[in-house]
């Protein structure tokens, strides 16, 4: 009986355990991507409707009241309470509804803008002042209030559907001559803030974006804001103030460039023979040129046949005349007989 004696060989096993391992980390990479890719796009924002409270730059609850030359682009109303006070020095593009259905059906739409926002996330704690810092694209919660001391800059990325929401669990307040700088791309349009209760913007200050208050709010001396002022129960107070509805800018589509092909047709160069030309037994083979055709769209194929090289002809050989060899005859005597 034969016995086989197989042995196994250390560097194979090692290269399989290596290979497994490679296997299991490649795999553990991709589902890190996955998970980065899935939270990452859960983190993303998404713009407030606001539904026919879009075309309000001022919209209250329980009453307008203004002082001074105020200018309001966009439409104006409030509702339950309807009254308006002031209203003869605001210079406004746009529409006042008063308490009319449009308005009815925006203070409708509000409500369900300002849950929407509050229902925003998931969240980034921001400390009490906003003022001094730099943020990008994100859900930003405060328990309590928000306050803006300075300049809050709101930077997009490059992306001008970048969204910010900003949610207080109470009050909003902006110092004197505070503002809100947009860069790379943000846009007034896509930022949005919650307030749980009144919200206070100061005097000469500049403020970007919509706010969405339960209760009051209360617009100081000479503030300019590109957003909107909606309070949703309380009243709205402006004083001398510039209050503009803001537009998204439209995307920027930079359309495909195509260029028809261009097709000549039955178009054909005649091919160019060089003849050939011999020297001292060498023999230049005739180049020939084959008929170039353009084709239809952008391709031009061009064919070149070079004819076969001849092979060299034979050195004529000399040809040699075999020596003659001139004999002599004899002489011929010639003998007389005689008789």
């Amino acid at each position: 009986m034969t016995r086989f004696i197989f042995k196994r060989t250390p560097g194979v096993r090692l290269f399989r355990t290596r290979a497994a391992w490679a296997t299991s980390l490649s795999a553990l990479f991709v589902l890190g991507i996955l998970l980065t890719l899935v939270s990452g796009a859960s983190a993303a924002p998404t713009a407030v409707g606001l539904g026919t409270a879009d075309s309000f730059a001022v919209l209250a609850g329980s009453g307008i009241t203004n002082t001074g030359p105020t200018t309001v682009n966009g439409d104006l109303g409030t509702y339950p309470t309807t009254t308006m006070t002031g209203t003869a020095s605001i210079t406004l593009t746009g529409t006042n509804h008063g308490g009319d259905a449009v308005t009815q059906s925006a203070k409708t739409d509000l409500v369900t803008a300002y849950n929407t926002a509050a229902g925003e996330g998931p969240t980034s704690p921001i400390a009490a002042d906003l003022g001094g810092q730099t943020l990008t694209p994100g859900v930003y919660n405060s328990a309590s209030s928000i306050g803006l001391t300075g300049t809050l800059t709101l930077n997009a990325g490059g992306d001008p559907n970048a969204v910010f929401v900003f949610q207080a669990g109470s009050t909003l307040t902006t110092a004197s001559a505070s503002q809100i700088s947009l860069i790379n791309g943000a846009q007034s349009c896509k930022v949005f803030w919650q307030i749980g209760s009144s919200a206070t913007l100061g005097t000469g200050s500049t403020f970007r974006g919509t706010i969405l208050a339960s209760a009051s709010i209360t617009v100081t001396t000479g503030v300019t804001v590109d957003g909107r002022v909606l309070a949703r129960d309380g009243a709205v107070t402006l004083d001398t103030d510039t209050i503009t509805r803001p537009s998204c800018a439209a995307a920027t589509t930079t359309a495909a460039t195509t260029t028809a092909a261009t097709t000549t047709a039955g178009t054909t160069t005649a091919g160019t023979t060089t003849a050939g030309t011999t020297t001292a037994g060498t023999t230049t083979a005739a180049a020939t040129t084959a008929a170039t055709t353009t084709r239809a769209a952008t391709t031009t194929r061009a064919t070149t046949t070079t004819a076969a090289t001849p092979k060299p002809k034979p050195k004529p050989v000399a040809n040699v005349v075999a020596a003659s060899t001139t004999r002599a005859r004899p002489a011929v005597r010639r003998v007389g007989l005689t008789g």
